[in-house]
């Protein structure tokens, strides 16, 4: 099959191009481990990749990837606790002092979650993906009132809403909003578009994505 072979031609050019280039990047982060001061939550959407969108070196930003870029509310139950476990080791261990849920234009996860498709879907068959994106269930319910479920202004406005659920979703982790409360560490929500190129980045004051120079 081809796919891996083209992978193993990107590889061929990271060698003979990137890598010498910032070997000495490469081999100062392997001798004393990472220390990156900013975490990255984004979607797995193969279209958005955080390093390539912020233009970093190696060790500089620690990143989880998921469907729709989300973030569950800290619990204790059983079970595997994957986005959790990052958020952790990023706070507690390598102590990052920022944290960006990064969501993006045209996403399937977020536009799943506003039409409810896959919501009776087996494991398998996008059942996995439905019980995910339920985490939006809440958020869901005032996008689909004031802009309906379809056009792409619902799905913007969902998009949106799935960063900002995110970040209250973080706020649930008592000892991460201890550190924010002490200014320890900062959280920012931003969406890129896809189809422009652009990073919008939450204003705080105004609660809305205004882009970024």
């Amino acid at each position: 099959m081809p796919e891996y072979a083209e992978l193993l031609k990107g590889y061929q050019r990271f060698r003979e191009h990137t890598y010498p280039r910032q070997r000495a990047r490469f081999e100062e982060t392997a001798m004393e481990g990472q220390h990156p001061k900013l975490m990255v939550i984004g979607c797995s959407d193969s279209r958005v990749d955080p390093a390539q969108i912020f233009d970093v070196d190696p060790g500089d930003i620690f990143v989880v990837r998921n469907v729709a870029a989300l973030v569950p509310p800290f619990e204790t139950t059983p079970g595997l606790h994957g986005v959790s476990a990052a958020v952790e080791f990023a706070v507690q261990m390598l102590e990052v002092r920022q944290i960006v849920v990064m969501g993006h234009g045209r996403c399937g996860g977020c536009k799943a979650a506003l039409t409810q498709n896959f919501s009776s879907a087996a494991p398998g068959e996008g059942g996995f993906v439905a019980n995910w994106i339920n985490l939006l269930s809440g958020a869901r319910e005032p996008v689909a009132r004031k802009y309906g479920t379809n056009g792409r202004k619902a799905e913007m406005a969902m998009e949106f809403a799935a960063i900002r659920q995110s970040l209250a979703n973080l706020r649930t982790f008592p000892w991460l909003a201890e550190k924010e409360q002490a200014g320890d560490l900062k959280l920012r929500g931003a969406h890129f578009s896809i189809y422009e190129g652009v990073l919008y980045s939450l204003d705080e004051e105004t609660g809305e994505f205004l882009p970024e120079d």
